[in-house]
């Protein structure tokens, strides 16, 4: 074998191993996408969050919610005394379904015309498509059953079933998917622009020395810190209404929020991401570097935030992971601002858990770029 060629090769290997932070990100980043892309790419949605308002409180209704319990694809999590409750979990997305039964639900049953309403939240198209067929088909099978044991018990079959599961969808009636993934858009690009494009900013910097002359300037840390973070604030609010205006009048996408409340959570999240960019600063040696550690973020917040698959849809472990994910909680109050247009007191606990990642995420990375100039 050519002899230049080897010491090519093994000077190319030497290089590889003398950076092993870069070396560990390129042999963990393949399992990290096998895991996530095995556990988490499923759209098999189960344990659907209902709120039960059974005004009948009798036998025959609870025989109703012993059926949907064994269905397996739905988990009664709450039992609420009127429409403004289960309003109030379907907008703050405690729940995604509301069964409502009627006072006479036993009487009409009897009578062979019994009619209970499904309530579904449609913000998340893939969950409202799943919970609409499944609870018809739930209704059905229970109809079946109700109309077998009467046979048997009369000696005759009844031609009409005996329930009827009446559907109601909210927010996207049409289950349109363009509902669910334009405000989703709008997160996934605030995360990557600004923390790939503030680590890879300051790192370019140093590559080229100039860090080190802005260093020996009157110029202070913080002043630093803020004048390299404020123009990426800039073109992410840019963006942010860009999305929305496009999906509003082009997609039909639904503005049903507060604009001032939009701003507000999208600055709250901006702190995140900003955050993590910066810090990916002090890691990274090189504008490679700084993606690949960027990415090593990015890659599981897409997957474990919602923005594709359901988290109904992924194992126990990989929900308790994802309320780590900044991306997560500001999904749901996009989506719940613009879709539903609550208020902040419905989406309070995820503007809470923004506010607190913000200001954690930010000052333990302002501190470190800090320390890093010093």
């Amino acid at each position: 074998m050519n002899p230049r060629l080897i010491s090519i090769i093994r000077k190319e290997f030497v290089q590889i191993f003398r950076d092993p932070r870069t070396l560990v990100m390129v042999i963990v980043m393949p399992i990290m996408q096998l895991f996530l892309l095995g556990y988490a790419a499923t759209s098999d949605v189960r344990n659907i969050g209902m709120a039960v308002w059974d005004q009948s409180q009798t036998a025959q209704s609870r025989a109703l919610l012993d059926a949907f319990r064994a269905a397996d694809y739905f988990k009664i999590n709450y039992s609420v005394g009127s429409q403004h409750e289960y309003q109030a979990l379907i907008e703050a997305g405690d729940v995604r379904v509301a069964l409502v039964i009627p006072p006479d639900y036993d009487q009409r049953l009897s009578e062979g015309n019994a009619t209970v309403l499904m309530v579904l939240d449609g913000s998340d198209a893939s969950i409202g498509a799943t919970a609409l067929s499944t609870s018809k088909l739930i209704g059905q099978s229970f109809a079946t059953k109700i109309l077998t044991e009467q046979a048997i018990l009369t000696g005759r079959a009844a031609i009409t079933p005996p329930l009827e599961v009446r559907t109601q969808v909210w927010y996207n009636p049409d289950l349109n998917s363009a509902y669910f993934m334009i405000p989703g858009v709008i997160g996934m690009i605030l995360s990557f622009v600004t923390t790939i494009l503030t680590a890879t900013t300051i790192v370019r910097e140093r590559e080229r020395g100039t860090i080190e002359q802005l260093i020996v300037t009157p110029i202070r840390s913080w002043e630093l810190i803020v004048g390299k973070i404020l123009p990426y604030v800039f073109l992410a609010f840019v963006e942010t209404f860009e999305i929305i205006i496009i999906g509003h009048f082009w997609f039909g996408v639904p503005v049903r929020g507060s604009l001032t409340l939009i701003t507000i959570t999208s600055g709250l999240f901006l702190m995140s991401s900003l955050g993590i960019g910066l810090f990916a600063s002090t890691v990274a040696n090189t504008q490679q570097e700084a993606m690949l550690t960027v990415m090593m973020y990015n890659l599981p917040s897409i997957f474990l935030s919602g923005f594709f698959f359901p988290l109904e849809a992924m194992p126990r472990f990989l929900q308790l992971v994802s309320y780590a994910i900044p991306l997560r909680y500001y999904l749901i109050v996009i989506r719940a601002l613009l879709l539903k247009g609550v208020g902040a007191g419905a989406i309070q606990n995820e503007i809470v858990g923004l506010t607190l990642f913000g200001i954690g995420i930010m000052s333990f990375a302002a501190l470190r770029f800090r320390k890093r100039l010093d």
